[in-house]
């Protein structure tokens, strides 16, 4: 198994950080639903708080992912029409910014709420604002739209691979599924 990417495919690395990224992604969407009906009280607190940390790990391990992202190699990818490689492109910014942008509006809707933000409780962060009853809505909606947003590039991802894969039946899925046969060459 090779750990850096090469033109033959994605590396162990970066096919973890994409594995553990959708896997805090189904598991901070949920959570972040469930949490926002608890009443109020210890339980909600700490729920809350879980949220908060594992979002602050979400931003970690963004930040971690575009800077090893940057040094590797691409893989050679299946030959495809401009425009698809084009909205390929597209959707892996829109993935990245918001990787950025959803735990980093949530910091803000935090910060603006004027409650304290600690990462497992190990280690205390500062906040981006003073407590603002003003920016404080804003800041909810703003995350909250960047999370169905995300969902729905997200989802655009996903069906683009399936496509790749069943459709168009080249490797592109399988770059990232090592496991998983290519069905080039099999029409």
């Amino acid at each position: 198994m090779q750990f850096r990417s090469t033109v033959d495919g994605w590396g162990a690395i970066l096919r973890t950080f994409h594995w553990v990224m959708v896997l805090l992604i189904a598991v901070m969407v949920p959570l972040g639903l469930y949490m926002t009906g608890l009443p109020l009280g210890v339980g909600k607190v700490r729920v809350y708080a879980l949220h908060k940390s594992i979002g602050l790990v979400v931003l970690g391990l963004a930040l971690l992912r575009l800077l090893w992202r940057a040094s590797e190699t691409r893989p050679t990818l299946s030959p495809m029409p401009d425009w698809q490689a084009r909205a390929a492109k597209a959707v892996s910014i829109a993935l990245y910014a918001l990787l950025f942008a959803v735990p980093l509006s949530g910091w803000l809707f935090n910060s603006a709420a004027g409650f304290p933000l600690s990462w497992f409780g190990l280690v205390n962060l500062p906040a981006l604002t003073a407590a603002n009853p003003t920016l404080k809505p804003i800041a909810r909606e703003l995350h909250t739209t960047f999370v169905w947003v995300l969902l729905a590039v997200v989802t655009l991802h996903a069906a683009g691979a399936f496509k790749h894969h069943f459709v168009d039946r080249d490797r592109t899925l399988s770059l990232m599924l090592p496991w998983l046969k290519s069905p080039e060459g099999r029409r």
